[in-house]
């Protein structure tokens, strides 16, 4: 997985980590040092990061190589080797830390993901990420959430209108709001609205919204409120969902659930580095 900008944001977290030089190993580790070591999955989950950890490995030092033992996607057990890495012992320590830090708090989130989209299994909802990233690596875990099987919301602020309560507040009312955005974007950008009751969904719907978010809402709510849209308008669940009953929610009939907790708050998946004595 390469897109442009990548070696950028992993140069900048190897810089973070190392500092001025990885003083342990340059002063106990002989130059002409090799070594063979894996990574380990120490739970089960679904592995993400396989080449993410690959270029971490290669911008330390083209001479290490990673062989993978699985994809991203798979599923691993406790006990698995997921890859080894083979090369110049100290520029394997160097490049350690950084390449498993990222193919952790990955896993993690492709395996909340793959969590989710297995509790709607079933249903017609679908699982989606939001905007609620670590800065600086948004399109590492949305690509995670695609990994687990979710579906990605809009990247970034340019993507796609999605006028929410201070939108509203602000331009003086839902109407006003989808009005004005309505003439500014092109004809071919969808409009979404975010509403917590009734009367807002009836107004997002009168004022031809092309999604309608359902936030915070409880059960009964967001039945009813999928009940008023009748099919004229794609649904959004929304709010906390990362602490609901998404078997529940996705019953009410929504189209997606969105949920930041995917990647805001997750759990990384506990791997290791052991190296081969």
């Amino acid at each position: 997985m390469f897109y442009i900008g990548l070696d950028e944001l992993l140069l900048s977290a190897l810089k973070e980590d190392v500092g001025t030089g990885d003083i342990t190993t340059l002063s106990c580790i002989p130059e002409e040092s090799r070594s063979e070591a894996y990574f380990l999955a120490k739970e089960e989950g679904i592995i993400c990061g396989i080449d993410i950890a690959a270029r971490v490995f290669y911008l330390v030092d083209q001479r290490i190589a990673l062989v993978p033992k699985m994809r991203d996607g798979d599923h691993v057990k406790t006990g698995d080797i997921i890859a080894e890495v083979v090369g110049p012992s100290r520029s394997i320590l160097t490049g350690e830390r950084t390449a498993l830090n990222l193919m952790q708090h990955l896993s993690g989130i492709a395996t909340a993901t793959a969590k989710a989209v297995s509790a709607v299994s079933g249903t017609k909802a679908k699982i989606c990420d939001t905007r609620k990233s670590t800065p600086g690596l948004r399109v590492l875990e949305k690509y995670a959430v695609r990994v687990g099987g979710g579906h990605n919301h809009r990247f970034n602020l340019s993507d796609g209108v999605l006028i929410k309560d201070n939108h509203i507040a602000a331009a003086g009312g839902i109407a006003n709001a989808v009005k004005a955005a309505r003439e500014a974007v092109p004809h071919v950008m969808k409009i979404e609205v975010e509403t917590e009751t009734l009367d807002e969904v009836r107004q997002a719907l009168d004022a031809g919204s092309d999604i309608i978010m359902l936030d915070n809402m409880g059960i009964e709510l967001m039945t009813d409120a999928v009940k008023l849209v009748g099919g004229k308008a794609i649904t959004e669940a929304s709010g906390n969902m990362g602490e609901r009953d998404l078997s529940e929610v996705a019953k009410t009939g929504v189209d997606f659930i969105s949920i930041g907790a995917l990647t805001h708050s997750v759990k990384a998946l506990d791997i290791s580095m052991k190296f081969k004595k």
